[in-house]
């Protein structure tokens, strides 16, 4: 079965909030932050797990803009500067239907390093 490709991609007002919309019928609400500390740049996860970095103080991030590469991602630009993260369809679908446990586990590293969003 092919990957689920996007049918809908908005931003909303406060620009806080991306909703990606995909054709196996699923939609997503991925607030920047999310998006911001799970970055899929090799700055955020580097080049192997033991060098992934818990990203601190981006609770009130926000995104400037949502920009097409080619047709399989698009680069998102942060308010913060950030934006070498590819954000794949695929990525985005996992981070929409894991995004829960994606957040526990965001939040723990956080207490563990204690670490402040």
């Amino acid at each position: 079965m092919a990957d689920p490709w996007p049918t809908e991609l908005r931003l909303d007002k406060d620009k806080r909030v991306l909703t990606v919309g995909f054709d196996d019928g699923q939609s997503f609400a991925l607030p920047a932050e999310l998006l911001r500390v799970l970055s899929p740049s090799a700055e955020v996860q580097g080049h192997s797990p033991e060098q992934r970095v818990t990203v601190a103080g981006k609770k009130d991030v926000g995104i400037l803009r949502v920009e097409p590469v080619g047709n399989y991602a698009v680069r998102i630009v942060f308010d913060d500067g950030h934006d070498t993260g590819l954000y794949v369809w695929a990525y985005l679908h996992e981070l929409g239907e894991h995004q829960e446990a994606r957040w526990r586990g965001y939040l723990a590293d956080l207490a563990a390093k204690r670490l402040s969003r």
